[in-house]
């Protein structure tokens, strides 16, 4: 190191630096090497084939148990096959999309009647059923979440207790119930009203209720709404509304489901910070101001989950069904779930069951792609309606 005297001025001349090779070759992000001159590339690559090896037993399970069902499926709704004999042969008679046409076709067969029928009740169902359990969901878990309600550990377990009991036990204790000797009937009588006649009356609630005041004749349909309609289904069948039948299996739903949906906006109502409601308490907000403009707004994406799994669960109702009515009285309660299951398994009509559970795929992917997405950036229909506006 040499020190000069310029001017007054010391000036230091320091030793050269050696530098180490940033390891970049050509223009900035290519030809990149690591350590010891290996390529960022080629151990990505390497990671990645690691990955695949790894997750490859799980993804051959769902291929050959999901995938290749699926397919096989798809494949058999193009058939007119009886089940007996191989679908992959000559045997079964290849009929194209004509297993989709009588579903949806204008013939007026009695495929496609009752396939109508079925959308019309499971669509009374799901309207119905989930802003019934939304609302009921909400309510236990703000009860239970209640600082002045004591010994809440009982309260939980009773109102959780009916959505882990098996579907079918409590459809067979629904059915004893409603049945016209049954309990529910023998306490409307003590009380003095004329229990209905829950599983054999055909006729809509609508028409029912105003039947009852005088309104409407149920067996007599007003011949504007008789004479036109859609889908196959006059306007007089649309809004009949559900049967009593149906009403009960909607009860029978709500009851089940909503001790899920309970938990789901406990676990929610937990993480709402205190100090909000405690403001706006200071602020003299009422309970009810406090839950319109705190709790729900922090409670907004566990509802839009909710009514997300309840729009494609309520699609999906079979079991219920199949243990209370099977359909009866007059296919008030049929439903697409059950109507593929009858097409298949006692009609022997495998490719109309095969194309049911397809249309009620497409339906359940429509509710969840298209009615709950956002796209473009603008808050979907159910957000709007929800109120998340952001």
């Amino acid at each position: 190191m040499r020190k000069e005297q310029q001017g007054g001025t010391a000036a230091v001349a320091l030793p050269a630096v050696r530098t180490r090779p940033t390891g970049r070759t050509g223009p900035a992000g290519t030809g990149r090497t690591g350590p010891g001159g290996r390529s960022r590339r080629g151990i990505r690559d390497r990671q990645g084939r690691w990955g695949w090896l790894f997750v490859s037993p799980m993804v051959i399970v769902l291929g050959l148990f999901l995938l290749l069902p699926i397919l096989m499926a798809l494949w058999v709704s193009l058939l007119h096959w009886d089940g007996q004999s191989d679908p992959f042969t000559s045997a079964a008679d290849f009929v194209g999309v004509r297993n989709y046409t009588d579903l949806f076709g204008s013939s007026g067969g009695l495929t496609h009647q009752l396939f109508m029928i079925s959308l019309r009740n499971n669509l009374y169902y799901v309207l119905l059923v989930v802003p019934l359990q939304t609302v009921l969901a909400l309510g236990l878990a703000l009860a239970v979440n209640s600082r002045r309600l004591r010994r809440k550990g009982p309260l939980r377990t009773a109102f959780f207790f009916p959505s882990v009991t098996s579907s079918i036990a409590i459809s067979t204790v629904f059915l004893f119930l409603f049945q016209g000797s049954g309990a529910v009937n023998a306490l409307l009588k003590w009380v003095g009203i004329s229990g209905p006649k829950w599983f054999t009356d055909a006729h809509g609630l609508v028409w029912s209720v105003l039947g009852a005041v005088g309104l409407v004749d149920p067996d007599k349909p007003v011949h504007a709404l008789a004479a036109h309609g859609v889908l196959g289904l006059s306007w007089w069948d649309w809004l009949a509304g559900p049967s009593i039948a149906m009403c009960t299996i909607i009860v029978l739903a709500v009851w089940t489901t909503s001790g899920t949906f309970m938990l789901m906006f406990l676990a929610a109502l937990q993480d709402v910070p205190a100090e909000l409601e405690e403001q706006a308490t200071v602020d003299g907000a009422s309970r009810w101001q406090s839950l319109r403009h705190v709790t729900l707004p922090a409670l907004r994406p566990v509802i839009f989950l909710v009514v997300t799994l309840g729009l494609i669960g309520t699609w999906q109702v079979f079991d219920a069904v199949y243990v209370m009515s099977q359909g009866a009285p007059g296919n008030t309660t049929l439903t697409p779930a059950y109507l593929s299951y009858t097409s298949g398994f006692q009609d022997s009509d495998y490719g109309h069951a095969a194309a049911i559970a397809f249309v009620l795929l497409a339906i359940i992917m429509l509710v969840q792609r298209v009615l709950l997405r956002e796209r473009d950036g603008q808050p979907s229909r159910i957000r709007r309606l929800l109120g998340r506006n952001r």
